[in-house]
């Protein structure tokens, strides 16, 4: 790692100092913002983001679903998975959360709870239960464009 050498006076290097850690701050703390809502498999697979949304982060990327191996099985929240729930895994949006999902080929979209963490294929965003799939047209293509947004808490 290179170094930075101050010149002129002892006191501009005070300054100068105090400015690189001012910038160091302000890109670690906007690269924070952007792990938190752009999911890691997908930050290098051109994700879009829209920040004007209302409800929360809207993140676009392809989408897949998982059944039937899983069914009955323990999620990362701690329920049992049921394809026939509306729920969804999602790498990093908080278990819980509620999200609506718009499959972007025939605009059909559906409230899904944020219950597993996944997918664990590269380049996905998220992954559907069944149930989820077959409500918007999903099924028998597996993989499909969403849009997901993030839909506010219900107090």
């Amino acid at each position: 790692m290179g170094t930075v050498e101050a010149t002129g006076s002892p006191g501009n290097r005070g300054k100068l100092t105090l400015r690189i850690a001012k910038r160091l701050m302000a890109t670690l703390a906007i690269g924070g913002i952007l792990f938190f809502f752009v999911p890691g498999q997908t930050r290098a697979s051109g994700v879009e983001r829209n920040a004007t949304s209302v409800k929360g982060p809207v993140v676009t990327g392809l989408a897949s679903w998982y059944g039937e191996p899983f069914h009955g099985r323990r999620t990362a929240s701690g329920e049992v998975y049921d394809k026939e729930k509306l729920t969804a895994a999602h790498p990093n949006l908080p278990l819980g959360t509620k999200a609506k999902v718009t499959n972007l080929k025939n605009d059909r979209s559906v409230v899904v709870d944020i219950n597993d963490r996944g997918p664990f294929v590269k380049g996905r965003i998220v992954d559907l239960s069944m149930a989820a799939a077959r409500w918007i047209g999903m099924i028998d293509s597996g993989v499909v464009r969403v849009r997901i947004e993030v839909l506010p808490a219900v107090k």
